[in-house]
């Protein structure tokens, strides 16, 4: 055994290794650690990390980290079905999620966090093993108490002192010290560079076309859009836009689009972007196949050579056909599919790449060195971007992609959107299909508080009124995503320089509260709506101040749990109360929201910024740019504070523009309610 110490970068933030020769998933990514942003509020070392040690087991290296037997633990990697992990054993590899959380996952980020307000992240690009709180060792100096099966109470789970974690090589190991799990997680990301900073077309509403289409056919398309009057911001094509697909030329299909620039000409004159759906696996056909041939690996996928993405000179030769063929003459962003996994389908553990590289490190970094590529390249153009992903790893918080799957399920695409906020990425869950009117309402309504509106027609070519009958609301539903930009907007600015995640899981937001108490996986007692409270995935927060709360298909009724603070109906400004469990009644045409007390909820219709007022007074703040460029990096960019109080039912409100003086912004017209 060999105890390990740590050495402070930042203020609560402490690194160390398992050894000299690291190969590490953030040198890889390379993304300009934020620790600048990182306040020195709370900077002291978690006592638990005084007594962590590593030892070599054959060819693996174990890191022992110290744990109370009362601590709760959320993470690693993207989960489904469900949030905390005490006792859990999680095998983390890139893969497609299989139904199971067993660490099969799209984002098998290596960092945990515990309820006692800290973060643990191993930096590792090899295939790596945690033990969560439950394998108990031989030597260990408070081992819990042996238990009778055939006398009281008995439990399969034995809570050790230890989190254990198993991996080849050596790593880096951070640890995150805050107030609370969300300073944790918010150091972990400014670490890995920030929040990802989105365009405002992005926040708009997306439909991916029917794999099949032709420049015609999404013509076609948006003028039903119109005809409709349904908003439109992006068109997804989908495998169909290539003229090879599975494996990829990268290369437009000249058939369907004889004249790509000018169909892409005429996309812009409609304000409508398009994204191309892409794998990385390179067809003969390929114009880049001879060129990239001698960086790819040992194995095909899909008859398709596999680039390795660890090499710069791999990267460069994606880059450079990209920018030519595809950003150049107008495509504002792509969705890299198929870089997740499935074993039957992708290369073996055992290939081999020309970097010299496991087939373990090449596959967990795949997506995440993906979409680097593709952000470098719109960075150097001064344009944003944002796209789709299936899989990525550490540093994808500063990554304007979105992470889905194949996955359709109601639930586990609420757990995504709650345990995403745990591993640095943004989750989608996108619509597809219905099997009800009803249904289909309420998938457009959780997809509206989510990184990415999205309907995703590709296999079916279905349409937003495919339900006539609600036709109406799914309209009023997207236009209700499009007013709340600025708040969305606000959100994407407090992740891109504070690390907070936009939207997270409410026990970020509540584990430090006074009303916390010890839960039942630390065999003491627990009133329900306690343990509901830090296992919550159904209810979710938005930004600095809107709760969401998601009705599934076929309730009529919903329990809400609100957390110790004032909360209030965002729709009437009613008081909803402070720590009670309320049943709420659920109307087809609203989401229940609820907002804090305090807040100030800027939304932006018709030219005029309406400031919704939550309670008696309160501060916010709106931030505005061009949305386009990182233009706000020179100063182009306008931030307003704003107050409110409100008396005898009058409400009155200031606003000011503190920062910014560069940028002149649409938000001149402003209204407090």
């Amino acid at each position: 055994m060999n105890s390990i110490s740590f050495t402070k970068i930042a203020p609560g933030v402490y690194r160390s290794s398992t050894g000299k020769n690291t190969d590490s998933v953030l040198s890889l990514v390379g993304n300009e650690k934020k620790l600048d942003g990182i306040s020195a509020a709370f900077d002291d070392m978690p006592m638990p990390f005084e007594g962590v040690f590593t030892e070599k087991v054959r060819n693996k290296t174990v890191v022992c980290i110290p744990r109370k037997l009362s601590e709760r633990h959320y993470g690693p990697g993207l989960r489904f079905r469900g949030l905390a992990t005490n006792y859990s054993v999680i095998h983390l590899r890139c893969d497609h999620y299989g139904g199971s959380d067993n660490g099969r996952t799209h984002v098998p980020t290596p960092f945990y966090l515990s309820d006692a307000g800290y973060g643990v992240f191993i930096d590792t690009p090899e295939f790596i093993s945690f033990y969560m709180g439950g394998s108990v060792r031989a030597d260990a100096k408070n081992p819990p108490k042996e238990q009778n099966r055939g006398r009281g109470d008995w439990s399969a789970d034995t809570p050790s002192e230890f989190v254990e974690a198993s991996f080849e090589g050596d790593a880096d190991i951070y640890v995150f010290a805050g107030k609370n799990m969300l300073e944790a997680v918010a150091k972990f990301n400014l670490l890995c560079g920030g929040g990802a900073v989105v365009p405002k077309w992005g926040l708009g509403f997306w439909h991916r076309t029917h794999t099949r289409f032709d420049e015609n056919d999404v013509e076609n398309e948006i003028k039903l859009f119109e005809e409709k009057n349904f908003d439109l911001d992006v068109i997804g094509l989908e495998p169909g836009w290539h003229s090879n697909s599975y494996p990829c030329t990268f290369e437009w299909d000249k058939e369907r689009f004889p004249d790509p620039q000018r169909f892409l000409s005429s996309m812009q004159k409609k304000n409508i972007r398009i994204n191309l759906w892409e794998n990385l696996f390179v067809s003969k056909k390929a114009g880049i196949f001879a060129e990239i041939k001698p960086y790819c690996g040992s194995h095909k996928v899909w008859n398709g050579i596999v680039p390795d993405f660890t090499l710069e000179k791999a990267r460069d030769i994606i880059a450079k056909q990209h920018k030519k063929d595809h950003i150049d003459i107008g495509v504002s962003g792509y969705k890299i599919d198929e870089c997740d996994g499935y074993d039957e389908w992708l290369f073996p553990d055992h290939a081999s790449f020309p970097s010299g590289r496991s087939a373990a490190a090449v596959r967990n970094t795949l997506g995440i060195l993906a979409q680097k590529n593709i952000y470098n390249v719109f960075r150097k153009e001064n344009k944003r971007t944002y796209g789709l992903v299936r899989a990525s790893a550490a540093g994808s918080s500063m990554m304007p992609f979105c992470i889905y799957n194949d996955c359709y399920s109601f639930e586990q695409y609420l757990t995504g959107l709650a345990s995403s906020s745990f591993t640095g990425c943004l989750w989608v869950p996108e619509v597809r299909d219905a099997n009800t009117a009803e249904e289909w309402v309420r998938r457009f309504q959780m997809c509206v508080f989510s990184p990415m509106l999205m309907l995703n027609a590709w296999a079916n070519g279905v349409k937003p009124w495919k339900f006539e009958e609600v036709e109406d609301i799914v309209r009023n539903t997207i236009r209700f995503r499009k007013s709340l930009l600025p708040y969305l907007y606000n959100a994407f600015y407090t992740y891109s320089k504070k690390g907070i995640p936009p939207f997270r899981a409410m026990c970020l937001d509540f584990s430090g509260t006074s009303s916390q108490k010890t839960s039942e996986l630390d065999h003491t007692e627990s009133p329900y709506e306690t343990l509901r409270l830090f296992d919550i995935y159904d209810q979710y927060m938005a930004g600095d101040s809107i709760m969401v709360c998601p009705v599934r298909p076929g309730e009529k009724s919903r329990k809400v749990t609100l957390p110790p603070c004032d909360w209030y109906n965002y729709y009437t400004g009613e008081y909803a109360g402070n720590g009670e469990t309320l049943e709420i009644e659920c109307e087809l045409d609203k989401i229940p929201l609820f907002v804090k007390g305090g807040a100030m909820i800027p939304t932006y219709e018709n030219g005029v910024l309406t400031v919704r007022c939550y309670g008696n007074e309160g501060k916010g703040f709106v931030y505005d740019d061009d949305g386009e460029t990182f233009d706000f990096e020179k100063g182009e960019y306008a931030l307003f504070e704003m107050s409110f109080t409100r008396k005898n039912g009058k409400t009155e409100g200031t606003i000011e523009k503190t920062d910014g003086e560069k940028f002149e912004s649409e938000y001149k017209t402003v209204k407090f309610i």
